[in-house]
């Protein structure tokens, strides 16, 4: 047993020999260091005499780099540095830099150690600080206690690693690229199902729109104002505050805990929102940002509220707004200087023409996208699950092989 400051120096000292001032060195931010053990980023390149003044921690070729504030630390930033310009880069203060004593440890078997599961607990357990700036204690990672090997031994048990999470790293890659084409199919189901209806085999015509193509026959054609009609409805303070998600619709904001938007205490100027009412962002219409309200509350005073009109069912209607080309077509119909500022004036969206289906065929046609919705999202769950397993899988292996519960050297 030894602590690990006997074998590695943390946040060693620069020696930088032969470079003028001006001459080109890796600079590492934290978005240049990956996700577990996905490497470092040396390719950005910022002269000698900027770095030196900043307040930027020295990195050699061969450090290992450990992202010490949370959540960069929970998930996991660390990586060994090579091929840095010039042999000399300089990183975010936000990371400990670890050189390891090439006689006593070796530098992937330290990344390893780095990665178990003892460690990850001992240093969350030393974080200090509030809310998003809690950061591990330098003193935790220089006492952590790890059973040092003969560096034979650690080279094997790297090699072993190296060739297990491998293989566990590429069913995790395999099952991800399954998920994202479930849901692009899942984007084109719905498209069809909306734009086409049930009956693949239904007469069409040309419905005399560009981006519209053919539609069903029987289908009417209307536009958006005969289905919705915008209304401002304030002083209703005391219902649930609603948000409007691209991924999800219009939900209750308390739900998620990923929306950076803070909610006033003065909520007199937001809107009433009633169930099967249109909700719109205006500023992110173009990317899909909409959907019919299943429920009553309030919601920011900048979003469009509109309140059903005419004849429509509100779950086909929900997936009709914001199935493909929709977005692409409010994007059209947006005005601003840079993509980030892009409005759809409401007089815009209700000048948009629409073919539906009669009611009841617009029923049959929700009711079908939900059962595929049901059926694609229980193959995600089931894959995201089975990735979890595999990370779980990774993260015991990799505790077990660096604390000697399991002896991999034959194996290696």
């Amino acid at each position: 047993m030894s602590r690990l400051k006997f074998s590695v120096a943390l946040s060693p000292s620069a020696k930088i020999r032969r470079l003028r001032a001006d001459d080109p060195v890796s600079f590492i931010p934290m978005d240049a260091i990956k996700d577990g053990l996905g490497g470092v980023d040396g390719s950005r390149a910022e002269p000698l005499n900027v770095m030196t003044a900043g307040s930027y921690n020295f990195v050699a070729n061969d450090d290992v780099l450990l992202a010490k504030v949370t959540p960069c630390f929970e998930n996991g930033k660390k990586g060994r540095a090579e091929g840095l310009i010039n042999g000399v880069g300089f990183a975010t203060s936000e990371v400990y830099v670890l050189r390891p004593d090439a006689s006593r440890i070796d530098p992937d078997f330290l990344l390893y150690l780095l990665s178990s599961e003892d460690f990850r607990f001992e240093g969350i357990r030393s974080m200090t600080g509030a809310g998003g700036l809690k950061r591990v204690s330098a003193e935790a990672v220089r006492n952590y206690h790890v059973n040092i090997s003969s560096p034979e031994d650690q080279v094997a048990i790297a090699r072993f690693l190296d060739r297990e999470t491998g293989m566990i790293d590429g069913l995790i890659e395999k099952k991800t690229r399954f998920i994202a084409l479930l849901k692009e199919k899942e984007k084109a189901a719905i498209s069809r199902l909306v734009r086409r209806g049930l009956d693949r085999n239904a007469p069409t015509i040309d419905s005399g729109v560009d981006w519209r193509g053919r539609v069903p026959a029987h289908w009417v054609r209307g536009r958006m104002k005969d289905h919705f009609r915008q209304e401002k409805r304030q002083g209703y303070e005391d219902l649930t505050v609603l948000s409007v998600y691209r991924e999800f619709g219009v939900i209750e904001k308390s739900s998620r805990d990923d929306n950076i938007n803070k909610t006033p205490e003065d909520l007199s100027k937001y809107q009433l929102v009633n169930p099967n009412d249109l909700v719109i962002n205006k500023m992110k219409a173009w990317q899909g940002s909409m959907g019919i309200a299943p429920m009553k509350g309030i919601t920011s005073p900048d979003y469009v509220v509109m309140r059903p009109i005419g004849e429509h069912d509100p779950r086909y209607m929900h997936h009709y707004l914001r199935a493909q080309p929709m977005p692409w077509v409010y994007r059209l119909i947006s005005n601003g200087i840079r993509t980030d500022q892009w409005r759809m004036e409401p007089e815009k969206f209700l000048g948009l023409p629409v073919y539906i289906p009669p009611i009841e065929e617009q029923r049959l046609i929700a009711e079908r996208i939900d059962v595929e919705l049901e059926r694609i999202r229980g193959l995600i769950s089931l894959t995201e699950s089975s990735i979890d397993l595999l990370r779980e899988k990774r993260a015991a292996l990799i505790t077990a092989a660096v604390t000697g519960k399991i002896d991999v050297r034959a194996a290696a």
